[in-house]
């Protein structure tokens, strides 16, 4: 099966990105906020996070998740009408590209690449959320044939729609498609429209890329370049606590 898989396709936060839920007291510090007030922990707890809970049972959109999230700090700042942006922006304040992207997904990129497959980013909410100049400012975008970002209108995943344009955009069936990604609905509507999809796990990132990796043939390639990740590239490692 793996010989006939050409394209990887990766959703971009939480798989690429570090998410806010790893990052909480670097996002206390600076909003100078007192250590533990960001208790809600989404996809790490669950039982933490009525509101995630309302999202993963469909009650409520995952824009509508972090509109909510967003306001919420926000008023907690004493700011109102925060936006989605807004929050990771102020949010990640003095961290660099190595500490919010994944080493391990720099690791698969750069293994898929050596290994003759296309690599891309198939978001809901890309630049919705973390702005327009991310793709610039962002060096893992170099290593990316293209990007497919629902911010500017298009359908959203799980639609079939959202794939379909996917596909049509890498101009591929299918069947050549490896597609990541840490919403369960997604990896669902991804199968659904027969694309082999790896649920990414937060706590397991290694494995989840490793599956992918097994997936597209290039395994050993991904271990050698997981291998060589330098501690330049290695997020800071910032508690939940």
């Amino acid at each position: 099966m793996s010989d006939t898989k050409s394209l990887l396709l990766l959703d971009f936060g939480a798989v690429v990105s570090r998410t806010i839920f790893e990052t909480h007291s670097h996002t206390e510090r600076v909003l100078g906020l007192a250590a533990g007030s960001l208790t809600w922990l989404g996809p790490i707890d669950p039982s933490s996070d009525a509101l995630w809970r309302d999202m993963l049972a469909d009650k409520i959109s995952e824009r509508n998740y972090w509109e909510i999230r967003a306001d919420e700090v926000g008023q907690m700042v004493g700011e109102s009408g925060w936006s989605p942006a807004v929050l990771l922006r102020k949010a990640r304040e003095g961290m660099t590209a190595d500490d919010i992207t994944r080493p391990e997904a720099i690791a698969l990129a750069r293994a898929a690449r050596q290994g003759g497959k296309r690599v891309g980013i198939l978001s809901n909410e890309l630049a919705l959320f973390f702005g327009e100049n991310w793709r610039s400012e962002l060096p893992f975008f170099a290593l990316m044939d293209g990007v497919v970002d629902a911010s500017d209108g298009g359908p959203m995943k799980p639609a079939p729609e959202a794939y379909q344009r996917g596909l049509d955009t890498f101009g591929a069936t299918a069947d050549q498609v490896v597609f990541v990604d840490d919403q369960p609905r997604n990896v669902t509507g991804a199968e659904e429209m027969g694309i082999l999809s790896v649920a990414f796990d937060l706590s397991d990132p290694t494995g989840s890329f490793r599956s992918a990796a097994q997936a597209l043939g290039v395994q050993d390639i991904y271990d050698d370049e997981l291998s060589h990740v330098t501690t330049a590239d290695a997020p800071v490692k910032y508690s939940t606590g």
